[in-house]
C-alpha cells in the first residue's frame, strides 16, 4: 500500500510541474507568438475593446481614428481620405490586424500596449478608465499631398516630396491607391472578399509605389555618374568629354543615340554641365565607362544603392516601414556599365531615393534619414518621442553638391525653361527610361526649389507612358514646388 501511494504522490507531482511547465511556456515564451495569432479571438477582443491611437497629418487633421461601435468589437477604426493617405496609414482589421504604414510601424503605440505608455497603463488600472492608445503625429502637409494624389489622378506612379536638410517627408502618394476602410470593416466575409479583390488586382494597390517598387530611373542616374566625376578630381563642370551623335557599347553592335542634337555637342565633345543639362547618353555612357564600375558603384552605394531604407519606427514599436534597396548591378561589363550610366539596363531605383538624392544635392552633400513622423504623444498629450534630423550618408562633398546644384540649375534654364518658378529657381534633373518597344516610358524627374536655399525636395515618376520626363513629371514637380513655396 505505502509504495502504491509512493508511486502516485510519485505521478502527481511530475504531472503539476509538466503542468507548471507548459503554463510557464505559455505565459512566457509563446506569449507574443499566441496574442499575435490571428485565430486567438481573445486578443482580438482586448485589441478592439480599447480605442486605438490617433494619426494625424502635420496640421492636426486626424486620418485614422478609432470610434465607439455598437457590436462585440466596441471600436470602429476609420480612415478620412482613405485612398489619399493610404500609403501612410496603412491598415487595422480583424483579419490581418496591424498591415503597412504607420498602422505598423508604430502598433505597440496605437494599441496602448507599448512599453513607454506603462505610466498611462497604471493610471488606468487604478481609475478604471480605459487604456488609450499614443497619438502619431505625421510630418505630412494635407496640402501637398492632396495636390500630389491630384495630380497624378488615373495614372500609375508615385511622389514623394521632403525637407531637404531634416529629412522629414512632406507628401508620400502612390496610385493607384486603395480604400483601407474597406478592410477595417467588423464584417470577415466583407474584409475576407475586399482583400482577396486588392491583392487579385493587376495594378496592384495596395503596393507602395514610394518605398516598394524598383523603377529604372532614366537620365536621374547621371546625377550619380556626375558626382563620381566630380569626386575624382579630374573633371569640372565645364571639362569637355566625348560625346557624339552615336555610341556603340563596347562588345556588341548596339549603338546608343540622343534625344535631341544639342546632346551630340560639338565636334564629339560636350561639356560635363552641358552633358547633363541636354542629358546626353553617348557622353554619360563613356564617362561611366571611363570611370569605371568600381568607381560609379562606389559613388552609388554612398548615393543609397544598395541600401535597405528605414522610415519609420523600428522592432519595438512594431514592424518598421522600410524602402527595398535600390539596385546597381554587381561587376557590370563595359556594356552594361554603359548602359547603367544612363539609367536604363540593371539599374533600378525607388522614387524615395531619388528624392533623397536631390536632397542630399540641395543639402551640401549630406544625405538625410527620412522621418515620416514628427511626434508621438500620450492620451494627457505629453510628448513620448520627438523625430530629430539626423545623417544617413556623406554623399559627396560640399564642393560637389554645388557643382552638381548648378549642374541641375542648368537643366531648367538650357533644356527645360517652361519648368522655372515666377519666384524661385529651380534645379532638377529629368529621366525617361524605357520599358517595353512600343514607346512605353517611365517619365521621371528630381529636383529642389530655391535652388539657392532649398526648402523641398521633390521625385516624380509616372509609369507606362509615351511622353518624356519632362512633359509627363516636370510639371506635377512644378506645381507641388508652387504650392510648397507659397505656404
Amino acid at each position: 500500500m505505502n509504495t502504491s501511494l509512493r508511486h502516485l504522490f510519485n505521478a502527481v507531482i511530475v504531472l503539476f510541474a509538466i503542468l507548471g511547465l507548459s503554463t510557464s511556456l505559455i505565459m512566457t515564451v509563446r506569449a507574443n507568438e499566441l496574442n499575435a495569432d490571428t485565430r486567438n479571438t481573445r486578443a482580438l477582443y482586448h485589441e478592439y475593446g480599447a480605442p486605438r491611437g490617433s494619426i494625424l497629418a502635420s496640421d492636426g487633421t486626424v486620418i485614422a481614428k478609432s470610434e465607439k461601435s455598437d457590436d462585440a468589437f466596441s471600436y470602429q477604426r476609420t480612415y478620412s481620405s482613405g485612398q489619399l493617405y493610404a500609403p501612410v496609414t496603412g491598415y487595422f482589421s480583424v483579419n490581418q490586424r496591424a498591415d503597412r504604414g504607420i498602422e505598423a510601424s508604430r502598433n505597440s503605440l496605437l494599441s496602448g500596449e507599448s512599453s513607454s505608455l506603462w505610466l498611462s497603463r497604471v493610471k488606468s488600472l487604478f481609475t478604471g478608465e480605459e487604456n488609450l492608445g499614443a497619438t502619431i503625429e505625421t510630418s505630412i502637409d494635407p496640402k501637398l499631398q492632396t495636390l500630389a494624389y491630384q495630380l497624378l489622378g488615373d495614372k500609375q506612379g508615385a511622389i514623394v516630396a521632403m525637407e531637404p536638410k531634416t529629412g522629414r517627408i512632406l507628401a508620400m502618394v502612390s496610385t493607384p491607391s486603395y480604400d483601407p476602410n474597406t478592410l477595417a470593416s467588423h464584417n470577415t466575409s466583407e474584409v475576407n472578399s475586399a482583400y482577396a479583390a486588392l491583392v487579385g488586382d493587376a495594378n496592384n494597390p495596395m503596393l507602395n509605389r514610394t518605398t516598394s517598387e524598383l523603377f529604372p530611373p532614366g537620365s536621374t542616374f547621371k546625377l550619380v555618374v556626375a558626382a563620381a566625376a566630380l569626386e575624382e578630381g579630374d573633371y569640372n563642370t565645364d571639362t569637355q568629354i566625348p560625346a557624339g551623335d552615336s555610341y556603340t557599347l563596347p562588345g556588341t553592335v548596339t549603338s546608343l543615340t540622343n534625344t535631341t542634337s544639342a546632346a551630340n555637342g560639338s565636334n564629339g565633345q560636350i561639356t560635363l554641365e552641358d552633358a547633363l543639362a541636354y542629358s546626353s547618353n553617348t557622353a554619360f555612357a563613356q564617362l561611366g565607362v571611363k570611370l569605371g564600375k568600381d568607381k560609379v558603384s562606389e559613388q552609388a552605394k554612398k548615393m543609397g544603392y544598395g541600401s535597405s531604407i528605414t522610415v519609420d519606427g523600428n522592432s519595438s514599436t512594431g514592424t518598421p516601414m522600410k524602402a527595398v534597396a535600390s539596385k546597381f548591378p554587381d561587376s557590370p561589363t563595359d556594356d552594361k556599365l554603359a548602359l547603367a550610366s544612363i539609367g536604363q539596363g540593371d539599374v533600378l531605383a525607388t522614387p524615395l531615393l531619388n528624392a533623397m538624392i536631390a536632397s542630399a544635392v540641395a543639402n551640401d552633400g549630406v544625405m538625410m534619414q527620412p522621418t515620416l513622423v514628427d511626434r508621438v504623444r500620450s492620451s494627457d498629450l505629453t510628448v513620448i518621442s520627438e523625430s530629430s534630423p539626423s545623417e544617413f550618408s556623406r554623399a559627396f562633398s560640399s564642393d560637389t553638391a554645388g557643382k552638381l546644384n548648378a549642374m541641375m540649375q542648368s537643366v531648367i534654364t538650357k533644356e527645360d525653361p517652361q519648368l522655372q518658378l515666377a519666384n524661385a529657381k529651380v534645379a532638377a534633373k529629368t529621366g525617361t527610361a524605357q520599358i517595353g518597344n512600343n514607346d512605353s516610358n517611365d517619365a521621371w524627374i528630381t529636383g529642389f526649389a530655391p535652388a539657392d536655399n532649398p526648402e523641398i525636395a521633390v521625385a516624380v515618376v509616372v509609369h507606362n507612358v509615351s511622353t518624356y520626363g519632362a512633359q509627363a513629371a516636370g510639371p506635377i514637380m512644378q506645381q507641388i514646388m508652387q504650392e510648397a513655396l507659397k505656404q
